[in-house]
């Protein structure tokens, strides 16, 4: 079944990643500046390109911003956990692990900042969980072009596994002890991410190898899912800079 992706820049990345796109579509009377690498690509990528009225997009993508460009695409290709981990050359994996986040736009967002941060994939549930949409493609500003995503069907054993190949798993709980900046996040490592309501799961929480918290000073105790994957993953890449 096909799929609408929205949005200039994830059109764009996913001309660059070399997605399959079945038809291009721009909005009549948009400037050829803000067409023309897009139609640069296409030409490229041999992908038919058609303009339209602008309505035509409203009804593609109802209450989205499509900024008057649209794609029809294969449907996404979620990977499995062991060709992410296969995939790792030359480093330690760093990997980000979400429990039950069910918001569309957080997992775009999650996305966009695994990739700005050279993490190596992403993990999702099967169930009870956003899945790759046009939002999040959209939220992620084409980012989930080059960011590997699996779906597994049970986290708790997921953890187990990286466990057993030697990966760090660090959960984000507002409860922990220890502050974030003063965790190992050095070495291989999976940064575990709870869901918008609840947080981590207790059993996901009970096999993390460490919990951490961010500083809070303000009166609100927690942060959004984004920001909190987005503050770990960047101390993860500080602390392995210094390495």
């Amino acid at each position: 079944m096909e799929q609408i992706i929205i949005g200039r820049n994830p059109v764009c990345e996913a001309l660059r990643a070399g997605r399959t796109i079945n038809k291009i579509y721009l909005a009549r009377g948009m400037k050829s500046a803000a067409t023309a690498e897009i139609i640069r690509l296409a030409r490229e990528g041999q992908v038919p390109v058609q303009n339209v009225e602008r309505q035509f997009l409203d009804r593609m993508a109802p209450g989205a911003v499509h900024q008057g460009v649209a794609a029809q695409v294969a449907p996404y290709a979620y990977v499995e956990l062991e060709d992410i981990l296969e995939g790792v050359k030359d480093a330690d994996p760093l990997l980000v692990l979400l429990d039950e986040v069910t918001d569309p736009h957080n997992l775009g967002a999650i996305i966009r900042s695994a990739d700005a941060a050279g993490a190596h994939g992403v993990v999702i549930p099967k169930r009870r969980a956003a899945a790759i949409t046009p939002v999040v493609v959209k939220s992620s500003a084409g980012a989930v072009e080059f960011v590997p995503v699996a779906r597994v069907g049970n986290m708790v054993q997921t953890i187990e596994l990286l466990k057993e190949r030697g990966v760090w798993v660090v959960g984000a709980h507002q409860d922990a002890r220890q502050l974030v900046w003063d965790a190992p996040l050095a070495g291989p490592l999976a940064i575990v991410i709870g869901g918008e309501d609840k947080g981590l799961g207790r059993l996901v929480r009970e096999k993390c190898d460490l919990l951490v918290k961010l500083p809070m000073a303000g009166r609100v105790n927690s942060l959004n899912a984004s920001v909190a994957a987005a503050l770990m993953l960047f101390d993860a890449v500080r602390q392995r800079s210094r390495g």
